[in-house]
């Protein structure tokens, strides 16, 4: 089976990634692969020479669906060497 993986923003703002059991293994694959010397890898529509097809059909009516991405792998050292203000923690929210 061919992998199906949808990003979209819901209605709600919140971020929805659909994906059939191909495209979850895909996605770990190259979640799996990132290392410091491959920090990222690029998502985007079906047809161009990307590492993860992204599905351009929204699984709901209001849903802003994502053609195009990049998933960046940031360690801790190199973050706080160049964004340390990320290194800061969120405020508990209540």
């Amino acid at each position: 089976m061919k992998a199906r993986i949808t990003v979209s923003i819901s209605e709600e703002d919140t971020l929805e990634i659909f994906m059939n059991e191909a495209g979850r293994d895909l996605l770990v694959k190259e979640l799996q692969l990132l290392n410091r010397s491959w920090d990222h890898f690029h998502l985007g529509p079906e047809g161009f020479d990307v590492d993860v097809e992204l599905r351009s059909i929204p699984y709901t009516s209001g849903s802003k669906v994502y053609d195009w991405g990049k998933v960046l792998l940031r360690p801790d050292d190199w973050d706080q060497t160049h964004y340390p203000h990320v290194m800061i923690s969120s405020p508990a929210v209540e």
